[in-house]
């Protein structure tokens, strides 16, 4: 029971963060970019800051820790919040989350070069299926189906967006943070640095909206795109966020990455139900792949030595 209680706790930061797309989509085009993403850390930050006093943990951060407190925060903070949003107001939830979410594999290679994380044939196998999975969710049908040979569409008429590339920054933004959060948290205790690192990333855009004379200070939002905005900052930011960082912390870093690739699932399904985005036949066929690279790259120790077992009966 505490085994697979751990495991929804281990799955629900990319559940969340799905959501939260779908959530935060309709609150861009109409508060600006910098404006959201402060919005998203700022109250989150505070809100994980005061989780961290009442359980008593350490609200420190170490003067060891501090260099790279900075970077962690200038990469994970600022730089990924600042590219997700801005990437998402040209691609939508459900596709601009399928782009965020090729950062597993990146990680996965970061921390085989850094820690010498053993990622076995199995392993490798599982995150083929996840850039398949990427690909068969993100990229454009037309240059599917010409990729295939099943169509006579020029490679120059497909059009791709900068958005992709937006969200392409963001991961490798993510990715990076995911392997920082390591060099950051030697002595100071995860979950405040991820509260501090939301508070000091938030202030970078803030000042940016404010210095913007292309959107109000404020927007006149309904409550109904106030309480989006608060479900993607404390669920989709404080919890999602704390979560994370704690396991990307505590647990083999490359397994719990690859659990990434089930974010644009929620972000789909999500986006389906609240911005009616509906997923094409193609589009499904990513979805296995997703949910097959997760299972490969999750339970990969296991297969690969149940395999050389049996090879060896």
């Amino acid at each position: 029971m505490n085994a697979f209680l751990n495991w929804l706790l281990m799955i629900l930061p990319f559940a969340l963060w799905g959501t939260s797309m779908s959530a935060m989509t309709p609150l861009v085009s109409s508060g600006g970019p910098e404006l959201v993403a402060s919005l998203r850390l700022l109250p989150a930050g505070v809100l994980v800051l005061i989780t961290t006093y009442f359980l008593k943990r350490d609200l420190r951060i170490y003067n060891c820790d501090l260099k790279w407190f900075v970077v962690f925060t200038i990469v994970d903070a600022t730089f990924f919040q600042l590219f997700l949003t801005y990437g998402i107001s040209k691609t939508g939830a459900g596709l601009g989350s399928v782009l965020i979410d090729s950062q597993p594999l990146l990680v996965a290679i970061l921390a085989r070069a850094i820690f010498g994380n053993l990622i076995n044939p199995i392993g490798w196998l599982g995150l083929l299926f996840g850039l398949g999975g990427i690909i068969f969710l993100g990229f454009p049908q037309e240059f599917l189906e010409k990729w295939w040979l099943m169509s006579e569409t020029s490679l120059t008429d497909i059009q791709f967006n900068v958005g992709e590339a937006w969200m392409l920054a963001a991961a490798l933004s993510m990715a990076i943070g995911t392997i920082l959060i390591r060099f950051t948290c030697t002595k100071s205790d995860p979950v405040a640095v991820t509260g501090w690192h939301m508070v000091f990333g938030s202030f970078p855009l803030l000042i940016r909206h404010l210095l913007s004379s292309n959107y109000e200070v404020l927007p006149s939002w309904s409550i109904y795109q106030w309480g989006l905005m608060a479900f993607t900052s404390i669920f989709g930011g404080a919890i999602a966020y704390g979560l994370f960082f704690y396991f990307a912390n505590n647990k083999e870093i490359t397994g719990f990455s690859t659990l990434a690739f089930l974010t644009p699932v929620f972000a789909l399904l999500s986006g389906g139900i609240w911005l009616n985005e509906r997923l094409t036949f193609v589009q499904w066929i990513g979805v296995g792949f997703v949910l097959i690279s997760v299972f490969f790259v999750s339970q990969r120790k296991l297969i690969w030595e149940l395999n050389n077992t049996d090879s060896t009966l």
